[in-house]
């Protein structure tokens, strides 16, 4: 698997996020990450769902570990590769969305919107996303991290029948108590 730790991402978008995601790319490729880039050419890139597709199905087969997704909200394109599985898709518009989409809900795929995010935003989001890890910056907080490997866990296992055929309850929940928050604990 081509991991976030060894620097390389898998990329893509439609033609609304293009030019987002080339701001992006260029910026990854000077800070030494290897760029798989699923639509270089802005003409021949595909309706959002389609990339959506093609980029979370790298996530599903275990080729990447992590993605970024672009078109003009980051909406489209993060609900099409949410179809696939394995696939933890997020949208942000903060630098410190970004990050908690990583550190805390453990995402594995980030989406922009080239509307609404300037280039050097795109650019911190697109670090805060990758440097970040389940976990990452919440030591101080206990029962943080178990309290978000368990919403990973039953997310990545659902099974939406089972689901439904236990009243619309989660099967066998697990749960974990957070401890105090910490003081001065700015998100």
């Amino acid at each position: 698997m081509r991991t976030a730790r060894d620097k390389q991402v898998v990329i893509g978008a439609d033609f609304a996020g293009f030019p987002l995601k080339e701001y992006v790319r260029l910026h990854l490729i000077g800070k030494g990450w290897e760029v798989t880039d699923l639509t270089p050419i802005k003409e021949e890139a595909p309706m959002y769902q389609r990339v959506g597709f093609a980029l979370g199905s790298r996530i599903a087969e275990g080729e990447f570990e992590k993605a970024l997704a672009f078109c003009g909200t980051g909406m489209g394109i993060h609900v099409a590769a949410s179809k696939c599985p394995h696939v933890h898709a997020a949208v942000a518009e903060s630098v410190r969305a970004a990050r908690r989409s990583a550190t805390a809900n453990s995402c594995n795929l980030l989406a922009m919107g080239g509307f609404w995010i300037a280039p050097r935003l795109g650019m911190a989001m697109a670090d805060a996303f990758l440097e970040g890890s389940l976990g990452d910056g919440y030591e101080g907080w206990e029962g943080f991290e178990e309290y978000h490997e368990i919403g990973y866990r039953e997310c990545e296992d659902f099974d939406y029948e089972a689901y439904r055929a236990n009243g619309f309850s989660v099967v066998n929940p697990r749960e974990a108590v957070l401890g105090p928050e910490p003081e001065g604990l700015a998100f």
